[in-house]
């Protein structure tokens, strides 16, 4: 027997961190999370509640229900960072700007990997109709993340970046916005049937790590563009070895953890005598220092990219939540984002 207000949700099995190291094959996902129903939140001051229509799957989310990302895990709370969805509720009548509203959002005080999530009404942008949902619902994490790193980039001077993992569904954002700002992006990839698309997007150069002739090209694309820039979202070896053969004064500026075993740095004269650095990027605390300003104009600008075309959510699967501990695995496996719909 279920109540009325009860809601279906994909809710997190374990509590804090793992001792596993990030990036790991993690646990299979029913040894992580559980389709339960739970009591459907109530909205507290400054927060609303949104019923959910999608939520993606980012890595970001797969590291955090492992327990291996930059938050503890709380045992019984649904899982999921972003959505979008319909505010249904908000708390003692605040936010009424945002009642019965469609918005963009970031699930902070319960995840979006439901039928409801509570949200800070502050983390939520009102979306226009014209927006599909499929990019409504991946309207923040990937997109301001590519801004903000692209603005660093900007304000550095640099003439070009080196992206790595730039076939992903952040990484071809970041190529297309680089270009467009005048910095000229090089793509590194693992497979080579991305190129043409990269390339059509902005790319000078897409590099294929595995291919016999990576280093001789990596060499001469680093001597001609001299990028002083590495945006990396899987931090290997690769990664390091690449970072090390840039220019002087380079920094590689880490904003993700897809590799199990990380880097080794042989040698440190680079920081002492080349200037080099190495720093993290973490959309949160940006988010937090950025300012109402800045987080507003860099949304606006998202959402202007997603209804002109110039940017445009590649969508994997659609898994029902109800399927997703049966079909989410292999639909992770497919080119693309995939989405949770409740």
């Amino acid at each position: 027997m279920t109540r009325s207000d009860d809601m279906r949700a994909l809710v997190l099995l374990h509590a804090g961190y793992t001792s596993a190291p990030a990036g790991a094959d993690p646990a299979p996902l029913g040894e992580l999370v559980a389709l339960r129903r739970i009591p459907q939140p109530h909205p507290g001051p400054a927060q609303v509640l949104v019923k959910v229509a999608l939520s993606p799957v980012n890595p970001s989310d797969l590291l955090y229900i492992a327990g291996t990302y930059g938050q503890p895990r709380v045992r019984g709370m649904p899982a999921g960072f972003e959505g979008t969805g319909l505010v249904v509720a908000t708390g003692d009548g605040q936010a009424p700007a945002l009642s019965g509203r469609r918005v963009s959002f970031l699930a902070g005080a319960s995840g979006a990997w439901a039928d409801y999530a509570l949200a800070d009404a502050a983390s939520c942008v009102a979306v226009t109709d014209a927006l599909r949902d499929e990019d409504a619902a991946a309207l923040l994490v990937n997109p301001l993340t590519a801004i903000a790193m692209i603005d660093i980039a900007a304000e550095a001077g640099t003439s070009a970046v080196v992206l790595m993992a730039a076939a992903s569904q952040l990484g071809r954002m970041l190529v297309a916005l680089a270009r467009e700002r005048g910095i000229v992006p090089i793509a590194i990839v693992r497979k080579p049937d991305a190129a043409a698309q990269l390339q059509e997007l902005g790319a000078a150069e897409v590099l294929v790590c595995c291919a016999p002739d990576f280093t001789e090209r990596l060499a001469s694309t680093l001597r001609a563009n001299k990028p002083r820039i590495l945006l990396d979202a899987v931090g290997d070896q690769l990664a390091a070895d690449i970072f090390l053969a840039m220019p002087s004064h380079s920094r590689w500026i880490s904003y993700g953890i897809l590799s199990s075993t990380g880097p080794h740095l042989p040698d440190m004269r680079p920081f002492v005598f080349q200037g080099k650095r190495i720093e993290g990027f973490w959309l949160s605390r940006w988010l937090g220092a950025a300012g109402p300003a800045a987080r507003a104009r860099a949304t606006q600008e998202v959402q202007r990219r997603f209804l002109d075309g110039t940017w445009r959510t590649q969508v994997a699967a659609r898994v029902p939540l109800v399927d997703a501990l049966r079909n989410l695995p292999a639909a992770l496996d497919l080119p693309g984002k995939v989405l949770l719909a409740p």
